[in-house]
Parts: C-alpha cells; sequence; structure tokens
C-alpha cells in the first residue's frame, strides 16, 4: 500500500509513496527528450496509419488516404521488368552472335542471362567462372578443343561432344592402343616419354623418346599433328604446351593411351531455347579464352 510521500534525503527528491521491504521509491520524472520522442512515434504512426494500408477494415483493410500499395507497385515494376525482358530476347533472337557481341545493351543483356544458365547448367562440371577440373575443360583459357571462336562454342554448346542423342555432335573417337592390344606397354612407356619432352624435359632417356617419336609419328600425327599441336577439326588436344586435361605426369599420360579419353558432353540444343544457347555462347566467349 502506498505510504505518505516525503523527500528522500540522500537526494533530496520526493518518494512515490511506495516502499518494499524497506526499500522506498523516488519520483524522478522521464527526460523531456524522451518524453518528447515517444510523442513524436505516436505522432508519426497515426500519420502513416492514415496515409498508407495499415489496420483491418469492414470490408477488406483500410487502404490510406495515399492509395499506395507495396503489392500493386511490386506487380507494376514486375510487368515493366518482364516487358522489358521480352524485348531485349526478340532482339538478341533476331540479332547475330557478332551484332551482340558488338551491341553494348544487347551484351550485357546476353552476360547476365548466360551467366545464370552457366551456373544452372554447365558449372557443376566446368565450375564456377569455367575454371575446369580434372576431365572438364577450363573455359577461361585461350586452349580449346573444338575451337574458341562465337560460332564453334555455340556449335559445341548446341550439338554437344559425343552426344548419343544428337546427329550433329562434335565426334572423334581415340584408339585404346593399350586395352586393344595395338601397342605393348613398352611402347606406350615411350610415346609418353615422347609426349612429355614435347613440353618439357624431365630426364627421360634419348633412346626412349628416339622410339616414342617413331611410334607418335605412325600412331597419333594423324590427328595430334607431326608436332603434336593438335587439331580442332578434331578435337584432339595439343600435347605441345603444358595444359593437360586429365593430367601431364607419366602415370596419367600412359593411363590416357592405354584406355583413351572420350568424354562426353550433353546436346544443349534440345534442353534450352536458342536465345538460352546464345546468351551461354557469349558469356562462355568472354571468361577470357574466345577469340
Amino acid at each position: 500500500m502506498p505510504t505518505k510521500t516525503e523527500k528522500d534525503a540522500l537526494t533530496g527528491r520526493e518518494t512515490t509513496g511506495h516502499e518494499w521491504d524497506g526499500i522506498r521509491e523516488l519520483n524522478t520524472p522521464l527526460p523531456r527528450w524522451w518524453l518528447y520522442t515517444f510523442v513524436a512515434t505516436i505522432l508519426f504512426a497515426i500519420g502513416y496509419a492514415v496515409l498508407f494500408p495499415s489496420v483491418p477494415w469492414l470490408h477488406g483493410y483500410f487502404h490510406g488516404t495515399s492509395a499506395y500499395s507495396t503489392r500493386e507497385a511490386l506487380s507494376a515494376e514486375i510487368a515493366a521488368t518482364g516487358g522489358r525482358e521480352k524485348a531485349l530476347r526478340q532482339r538478341t533472337a533476331e540479332a547475330t552472335l557478332a551484332q551482340i557481341r558488338a551491341n553494348p545493351e544487347l551484351f550485357q543483356f546476353a552476360q547476365v542471362g548466360g551467366r545464370a544458365a552457366f551456373g544452372e547448367n554447365c558449372a557443376p562440371c566446368h565450375r564456377v567462372g569455367g575454371a575446369g577440373a580434372v576431365g572438364y575443360p577450363s573455359l577461361a583459357d585461350d586452349d580449346w578443343l573444338w575451337g574458341g571462336k562465337l560460332e564453334e562454342i555455340e556449335q559445341t554448346i548446341t550439338h554437344g561432344v559425343r552426344a548419343p542423342d544428337d546427329p550433329k555432335t562434335r565426334q572423334s573417337a581415340m584408339p585404346r592402343f593399350g586395352a586393344d592390344h595395338l601397342l605393348t606397354a613398352s611402347q606406350i612407356s615411350d610415346v609418353a616419354d615422347f609426349v612429355i619432352s614435347l613440353s618439357r624435359h624431365e630426364g627421360a632417356a634419348p633412346e626412349a623418346i628416339a622410339r616414342g617419336g617413331k611410334l607418335f609419328a605412325e600412331n597419333c600425327a594423324a590427328c595430334h599433328g607431326e608436332k603434336g599441336t593438335g587439331n580442332r577439326e578434331l578435337g584432339a588436344p595439343n600435347l605441345a604446351d603444358q595444359i593437360w586435361l586429365y593430367g601431364g605426369d607419366k602415370a596419367s599420360i600412359v593411363q590416357t593411351i592405354t584406355y583413351a579419353r572420350n568424354s562426353t558432353m550433353p546436346a544443349w540444343g534440345t534442353r534450352l531455347d536458342p536465345v538460352t544457347i546464345k546468351m551461354l555462347t557469349i558469356y562462355v566467349h568472354s571468361l577470357g579464352g574466345g577469340q
């Protein structure tokens, strides 16, 4: 129960008259700035509730005197964005790859769409940004199995590589020189030593390199070229640089020669629409290795 108010001897303030276990409550008013702020928030809330949709009403809710609706604004923005995107997709469909590459607006649109399509369909194998992995070519360098021009990239994306469901797919096949007994294990070792010597010197015996060079000329040069520089018409990789798809150490090269590497890539023309493939082509071409 409240007791008689009195002044506190220590602080000089009046008490409220409340006391608990001998502790008396001081009558300390709130700071004026706090009271003004509190009143201002109340006034702001009232004004907001009047201007904008705020409270349930007899039929639905109170729409506010400003007649503003975030839902309607978002719907209008989505409709406007969809209209712009539709127009850009139509222009992309009608333009050639070179025209898209030369037009800043279409190029930016293709970059954004191509990046999204790449992340959904290509990044699981080629990694984010086309960095590549063992068995999956890097798309961010200038080393291409089938060519890095816009039309060549589009062809590869559309029809794939060794895709079983597309008659226009990129086709090539490396013989299994060991598994099919075309070369002996010692001969394969010599060819591996020769292939390594094309790009670096690691101390292989000159006799082994000479024997491997002869075997290479007889069995491999038809696809990879006399100097091992590759052939993009056949998808034969360049063996004279130090970019390796399945590993450049001797064990990996012996494995490749013995059992061959004939991996596949899907034909995206049956899965993606032509505009998306164009955007993917532009994006891949711009990753750093396009020609």
